[in-house]
């Protein structure tokens, strides 16, 4: 088994978990603030965890509710975001995504990111990203004729207070070009690669990160423009994430958000 095959193996696994947990009462476990994990997070977690040691015991995890395992220095580390949206699932809302990835000698060479509800499955392994739908995978075409931008306003911001994505969304230049949605998941990223959003934002620290390594590789293969809240390389880490579906989008909306820095206002 490929390792883009595996990850889209346990992203389905955990997918099941959710998917079959969703609305039924759950557990809850405090992470500080009003954070939380559900018992679904953590069911989830297993079964992804599961299927990664099975077929790649030597390898080691860094998974979001239980942490890092393995080898320290080892060379190829998985990154396991088991239910990316669990707010909204608390809530009864089906907007989440199940996120798998591999990191080897510093680059993400296999993701995964899956849509518990529609079935998809968007997939990449490190040059081309294809969607699987009902075991059929399709290329997947990045485009700006749907004018919605997704914003993440979740704290922590990386770039506060100089940068504030509530000001941003609040510019008249920005509401007379874009269409605002503030879904709360990484599932929007992966929707910029397949054409139904112009662009993801958010002001997020992507050291480590195991809820955007997956889709971030995923938009790359599939031809988005993705670079940090600047422009500059998102693997910077603290730059926040800005991904577009075209340079002249990108282009947009790193001129909008530079007024932010500038101390400008609506």
């Amino acid at each position: 088994m490929s390792d883009a095959d595996l990850a889209i193996a346990a992203a389905e696994a955990g997918a099941a978990v959710v998917r079959a947990r969703f609305g039924q009462p759950l557990d809850r476990y405090a992470k500080g603030g009003t954070d939380f994990a559900t018992a679904a997070d953590i069911e989830a977690e297993k079964a992804i965890l599961d299927v990664l040691r099975s077929a790649r015991p030597d390898d080691a995890v860094l998974a979001e509710e239980s942490g890092r395992d393995g080898d320290p220095g080892a060379d190829r580390v998985w990154l396991v975001d088991p239910l990316c949206g669990t707010l909204n699932f608390a809530a009864g809302d089906p907007l989440v995504a199940v996120n798998v990835a591999l990191r080897s000698g510093g680059e993400v060479t296999a993701a995964a990111s899956a849509d518990p509800f529609s079935g998809e499955v968007f997939w990449a392994d490190g040059s081309a990203a294809r969607v699987r739908r009902d075991g059929a995978d399709q290329p997947l075409s990045p485009a700006a004729t749907v004018p919605l931008v997704d914003v993440d306003v979740d704290p922590p911001f990386a770039n506060g207070p100089g940068f504030r994505a509530v000001r941003l969304i609040s510019d008249l230049a920005f509401t007379r070009r874009f269409g605002l949605r503030i879904m709360s998941t990484s599932l929007s990223l992966v929707w910029v690669a397949a054409g139904r959003r112009a662009a993801y934002l958010s002001d997020t620290d992507l050291r480590d990160n195991v809820h955007f390594a997956a889709p971030v590789a995923i938009c790359r293969a599939a031809g988005c423009v993705v670079t940090g809240l600047r422009g500059q390389p998102v693997d910077e880490g603290t730059g926040g994430l800005l991904a577009s579906a075209d340079q002249e989008t990108h282009d947009a909306l790193l001129a909008l958000i530079a007024k932010q820095f500038r101390g400008g206002r609506p």
